[in-house]
C-alpha cells in the first residue's frame, strides 16, 4: 500500500507545515507538497487516461510524482495560484488563461479517489454564513439576531430595533490603495452612521446584535478532538469589537480551556452534518455564560494556538487524521 500524504499550500504558509509533516513522517508515511503559487509557471500538472488506466503526474522544480495512488489530501492553502503569469501574457489572454488553470486545478482535486481533509467545493460551501446561522441555530446553538442586507432601510430599521449593533463583512473583505492592504474588521454601527448605509445599495453587509462579551473562543476542530481556547479580548481597546484587529497583543494571552458537555456534543453534530474533519469555530461567551455560535472557518488558521498546546498537538491530530490513525468521516467521492 502506497503511504503519500499530498498537501496543497503555497511557498509564503507558516510553520504550520512542516510540523503537521513532521507527526506524518513520525507515522511512517511521505509528504508530497504542492505550491499553488508555483502553478503552472514552474509546476506542471498532468492527468491521462490511457489503457483503461488514469494517471495523474505532478513536475516540480525539485522532482516527479505520481498523484494517483495517494493515500490522503490536505486541502490546506490555495492562494496566489498562477503567480507570475500575469506578467507573461499579453492582457487580452490572461483572464482567460487563468480560468483554465484554476478550472484545471480544482478539477484535479475534486477527482481525487482518496480521503481529503478540505476540498474547494467544501470550503465554498462554508463561504455561506447564511447556512452556517441557519444549521446551527436547528443544532441547538444560540446565535444572535441577525440581517444581512443591500436594502439600507432593512438595515436601518434592525439597527433602531437593537440599538447596539455590529456591522461585518462575510468575506476577507479589504480595499488596496496604493499598493497597502486595510482589512475591513467588525465594527459597532450608531445611529449616526444610519446615513452612510445608503451605500449598502452597492454591497451587502452582515448587521448582528451585539454580544457583550465575558471571554471569546476560538475552537479548532480536527476529526473527533476539540482544541478550545479562550481569550479576554476586552483588556485591549483595539480588540474589544474584533480581536482580530489587536490581535499580535493577544497571540500569548489564548488560554486552554473547557467547554461544556452540550456545547461539545453540538461541535461534533456542526462537523457531522457539513461531513468535514476540520473547521476553526468563534464563539462568544456573555457575562451570562450564554455560549454564542458565531462562525465555523473551514480553513481557519490554528498555528498561534498550537504553539500553547504540548507538543503542538492539533499538528498531530491533523496528521493522525490524514494516516488513518484517527476517527475521520469518509468522504472519498468512490467507496
Amino acid at each position: 500500500m502506497n503511504k503519500t500524504i499530498l498537501i496543497i499550500t503555497h511557498t509564503q504558509d507558516n510553520f504550520s507545515i512542516e510540523k503537521v509533516t513532521e507527526y506524518i513522517k513520525k507515522n511512517g508515511f511521505e509528504v508530497i507538497r504542492f505550491d499553488v503559487d508555483l502553478y503552472p509557471l514552474q509546476n506542471k500538472l498532468s492527468t491521462v487516461f490511457q489503457n483503461g488506466e488514469w494517471k495523474t503526474i505532478l513536475e516540480t522544480p525539485e522532482n516527479t510524482y505520481r498523484l494517483d495512488d495517494i493515500t490522503a489530501v490536505w486541502y490546506r492553502r490555495a492562494y496566489n495560484i498562477g503567480n507570475g503569469l500575469k506578467e507573461e501574457l499579453e492582457p487580452k489572454f490572461f483572464g482567460a488563461a487563468m480560468g483554465e488553470v484554476r478550472n484545471t486545478l480544482f478539477g484535479f482535486l475534486e477527482s481525487i479517489d482518496a480521503y481529503s481533509l478540505g476540498k474547494p467545493s467544501v470550503y465554498r460551501r462554508l463561504d455561506s454564513k447564511e447556512e452556517q446561522l441557519k444549521i446551527a441555530g436547528k443544532i441547538g446553538f444560540t446565535i444572535p439576531e441577525t440581517c444581512i442586507t443591500n436594502n439600507p432601510d432593512e438595515a436601518k430599521k434592525f439597527i433602531l430595533a437593537h440599538k447596539n449593533v455590529i456591522g461585518k463583512m462575510q468575506t476577507g473583505f479589504a480595499i488596496y490603495e496604493d499598493g497597502i492592504e486595510n482589512v475591513v474588521f467588525t465594527n459597532v454601527i450608531k445611529e449616526e452612521n444610519l446615513e452612510e448605509l445608503d451605500s449598502l445599495i452597492y454591497c451587502p453587509m452582515q448587521f448582528q446584535k451585539k454580544i457583550e462579551k465575558k471571554k471569546e473562543l476560538r475552537i479548532t476542530v480536527v476529526g473527533e478532538d476539540i482544541y478550545a481556547f479562550e481569550v479576554d479580548s476586552q483588556q485591549f481597546d483595539d480588540a474589544k469589537v474584533d480581536w482580530r484587529k489587536d490581535g499580535i497583543n493577544l497571540i500569548d494571552k489564548w488560554v486552554r480551556t473547557e467547554l461544556p458537555a452540550e456545547v461539545e456534543s453540538k461541535i461534533l453534530e456542526l462537523l457531522d452534518t457539513y461531513h468535514v474533519d476540520y473547521g476553526a469555530i468563534d464563539m462568544i461567551v456573555s457575562p451570562e455564560d450564554e455560549y454564542y455560535f458565531i462562525e465555523i472557518n473551514a480553513a481557519g488558521e490554528f498555528f498561534w494556538l498550537d504553539n500553547l498546546t504540548e507538543d503542538n498537538l492539533i499538528s498531530k491530530s491533523i496528521a493522525n487524521v490524514l494516516c488513518d490513525k484517527a476517527p475521520r468521516r469518509n468522504n472519498r467521492i468512490m467507496v
